[in-house]
């Protein structure tokens, strides 16, 4: 045990609750990576659909992305777990963990890809269809992993952003890792030690995260800018 300015903090705490951070950990995981991976879907998906300007589709998208973009993340939790029941909907802690990190992820990811895909220069486009490409096939053979590549930064940040906020469920108590510290800290009120651990874990996970981001984004980059 150590003495800090007056407080005794005690290493061996942490290492006893290693396991219990553990399985939060797990969760955590979990709904991130459900959300992260649909986010990315969603974006590419409508992202397309917002540059390629497809009637009627397009103006849904906009709504959908100005909700959920316009709105606080912690108040669409709370709808979907708290409101929904009233509709006779019902979803558990599991759910609403990773379909909210996904919806909120995908609004923003939707932005960030048609950014990419409208930033390619037309040329490219322009050569697909003098060879005889039609429109749709342009797209997917100049436009999507052109607009990729320039929107990965952007993305990069949403995705980091949607793992950070999977820590907001501890507002419908899922026991994910911070929800897990909370609880072990109502029960032995060693605050310092507890939240100490979880946040060099966040810092440890998202520090991989942006490595390994930096590394596809030089693998990926357009030479001679776009």
């Amino acid at each position: 045990m150590l003495d800090v300015s007056g407080y005794s903090f005690d290493p061996g705490f942490i290492v006893h609750h290693l396991g219990d951070l553990g399985t939060g950990l797990l969760r955590t995981l979990a709904i991130s990576a459900i959300g992260m991976a649909g986010s990315l879907l969603v974006g590419v998906l409508l992202g397309a659909i917002s540059m390629l300007r497809i009637p009627v589709a397009r103006q849904l998208i906009t709504v959908y992305v100005e909700l959920f973009r316009n709105t606080p993340l912690l108040v669409q939790i709370f709808f979907l777990y708290f409101a929904l029941p009233e509709t006779g909907l019902q979803l558990d802690g599991f759910t609403v963990g990773w379909l909210s990190l996904l919806l909120w992820g995908g609004a923003y990811n939707v932005e960030n890809f048609r950014a990419g895909f409208e930033a390619v220069e037309g040329g490219y486009v322009e050569a697909c269809r003098a060879l005889g490409f039609p429109r749709l096939a342009a797209f997917r053979h100049a436009t999507l992993p052109l607009g990729a590549r320039i929107a990965l930064p952007s993305v990069t940040n949403t995705l980091i952003s949607v793992f950070k906020n999977s820590s907001f469920m501890v507002a419908i108590s899922y026991p994910e890792l911070t929800e897990t510290a909370v609880n072990v800290v109502a029960v032995t009120f060693r605050v310092f030690e507890m939240f100490l651990a979880i946040g060099a874990i966040y810092l440890g996970l998202v520090w991989l995260m942006s490595l390994s981001a930096g590394a596809i984004e030089r693998r990926f980059a357009i030479s001679g800018g776009h």
